[in-house]
This record gives C-alpha cells, structure tokens and sequence, in this order.
C-alpha cells in the first residue's frame, strides 16, 4: 500500500515537472501572454484585455528568457518588425517595464508629428476620419474624434484618437531612428507616453519581446474576483479571439 502510495506521489511530481516545463517552453519561445494596464492604446488595445503575444516574431534576446536572464546579448535568429505592428518590449529607461505600442519608425527612418498628423521620411500618413469613439471619462461619456490611419508602405489601415490637434505631443521635433532602434507610439495619440518622449525614446530592438498577434479575452472591471454572480455581464464578447491589427 505504502509503495502504491509513493508511486502515486512520484508521478504526480513528475507530471508537475513535465507541464512547469513545457509552459516555460511555450512562454520563452513560442507565445506569451499579456494584458492591458491602460489606455495608451485605445481604440485597438483597452483596459482590461488579455492577448498573446509571439516571442519568434522578431528572434530571441535576453528579454525573451524568464525574468530577462543576460545569457547572451543581441538577438537570436532576429527580424526587423514591420511597420505598423504592435509590439511589447521593455522600456529602455529601466530594461524591466513591459510596455506595448506600435511600431511606426524603422531604423533610417525620419519620424515627425505636424498638427497631429503622423509625418514619415516627410510624408504624412493617410487619414480618414470615422464615427467619434465613445469612451468613459470618470463616469462621463465623451466622444474622441477616430481616424484610420495608413503608414507608408501599408495596404491596411488601423485605429488611431485624436482628442485634439494642439496637445502637447502634436508637433515634434524630427526625430531620425537610429540603427539597431525603433520608433513607437500609442494609438490614443493624446495619451501615451512613446518614443515622442525622453521617458521612453528610441526603443533598442534588443528591448522586443514580441509581436501582439491574438485577443484572446477581455473584461470591462465591471465585476470583481469575488462577484462571481457578475462575470458573464463583465466580459466583452464581442472583443474575444480577435486579431489585432
């Protein structure tokens, strides 16, 4: 009975193991998962939402490994992303803060923002204006101005706000994107700390962690862990396995 006992024990052990293993596998080389803290991103990304990100995208760094182990430098089987995805990587200032934007300078590139507008190697992006986003400001519904952006290069269009054309990150200096770096900044262009500023600035493409690839599933904070009663209302719906784009 006793060995009977032992025997079941072990297995389960090694069961464990085996699954603590194969998860530190996926995370580190294939997909890892990530949610939104805040707003920065809005309309693609909001609070709330959970998506996985793929680690091969853009090759393997130091910030790939668990806890960002320095095992070796640069990076493994590496890719320039391209322009326009949204990618995490860590925040140069500290080389620990996840932080996700989108990828809107390449290495050469000349990055500008006139009036609002998006100006790449001294073109401006292609906008279009669409139905006002409706967001929740402290209880208050207010409706954000909404464009779809085009970057050079670009058949597709993604989401950008534009609360106003005089904010304080709406005309910038020229900022040429050194190589080895890249240029990136939040689509709630009026609320995101990006590349614009010296608090983040040019993004080493050591510092990639990943490409966000998939929505997986996203709640609105409208209940609480201990409110099971309301965890069908909180979830959108509408937002699950969702490309990002």
């Amino acid at each position: 009975m006793t060995s009977k006992k032992s025997g079941g024990i072990k297995d389960t052990l090694k069961t464990l193991v085996y699954a603590i293993a194969i998860a530190l596998f996926v995370r580190t080389f294939a997909y890892e998962p990530f949610n939104i803290p805040s707003g920065s991103m809005k309309p693609t990304l909001l609070v709330g939402d959970y998506l996985f990100v793929s680690k091969f995208a853009y090759g393997y760094s130091q910030y790939s490994l668990p806890l960002g182990l320095p095992l070796f430098s640069g990076r493994i089987f590496g890719s320039l992303p391209e322009r326009g995805d949204v990618a995490v990587f860590k925040l140069p200032s500290d080389n620990s803060t996840d932080y996700i934007k989108r990828i809107v300078g390449l290495p050469g590139d000349t990055v500008q923002v006139i009036n609002g507008v998006l100006q790449i190697n001294g073109e401006a992006v292609k906008l279009e204006a669409l139905a006002p986003f409706v967001d929740d400001m402290d209880g208050r519904e207010v409706a954000i101005p909404m464009y779809a952006e085009t970057l050079p290069g670009s058949d597709e269009s993604h989401l950008i706000l534009d609360l106003t054309e005089r904010g304080r990150l709406d005309n910038t200096d020229v900022f040429v994107v050194p190589e080895g770096h890249v240029f990136a900044m939040g689509d709630n262009r009026d609320n995101s700390l990006d590349s614009r500023t010296t608090n983040v600035g040019f993004v080493p493409i050591e510092n990639l962690i990943g490409r966000a690839d998939l929505l997986m599933f996203s709640v609105d904070g409208s209940a609480r862990i201990w409110e099971p009663w309301k965890w069908p209302w909180a979830i959108r719906y509408n937002r699950l396995f969702r490309p990002i784009t």
